[in-house]
């Protein structure tokens, strides 16, 4: 199985639309929030539904702020990140991790791409496709007989 996430697009909806297609094929595609206008252009254009919670800069208060999702017997948690003062650091982040059983953690809000493992549980923010950001990044999920693994993907504009 193949995830694509995607976070902080900040109306930049065109370059998500080539990194989307830059990636390949995907069984699912995940907007981590900020700017979910963005997330429902995606979904006209490539005639999809998509995962989507908002983040601190969307007022959709019709969607969750988080979600707790299971692909392929793994349990994900799915939030922007804003709420766990994740700028921070991962603790607040962790404990509601640990809370909520989950193997994955997406999330957002930092700008910043990272893969991180800790205490057994994988923590993935795909970074930025926002318009000034220096280098534009996806997170690409694979998840293979029970075993998840990620990668950043730079996108070039």
């Amino acid at each position: 199985m193949r995830l694509i996430i995607l976070a902080d697009t900040h109306d930049n909806y065109p370059l998500a639309i080539r990194a989307i297609d830059a990636v390949g094929k995907a069984d699912q595609i995940i907007h981590l929030g900020d700017t979910l206008v963005d997330a429902r252009f995606i979904e006209t254009a490539l005639s999809r539904e998509l995962i989507k919670v908002p983040g601190n800069c969307d007022a959709d208060a019709s969607l969750p702020r988080e979600l707790v999702q299971v692909f392929d017997r793994q349990r994900f948690l799915i939030t922007h990140g804003d709420r766990y003062l994740v700028k921070s650091g991962l603790g607040r982040l962790a404990q509601k991790a640990a809370a909520e059983h989950v193997q994955v953690v997406l999330f957002g809000h930092t700008h910043f791409p990272a893969i991180t493992e800790r205490d057994g549980i994988l923590y993935i923010n795909p970074g930025s496709l926002k318009e000034e950001t220096a280098t534009p990044t996806v997170a690409l999920v694979t998840i293979d007989q029970g075993k998840v693994t990620a990668e950043i993907i730079e996108i070039n504009v």
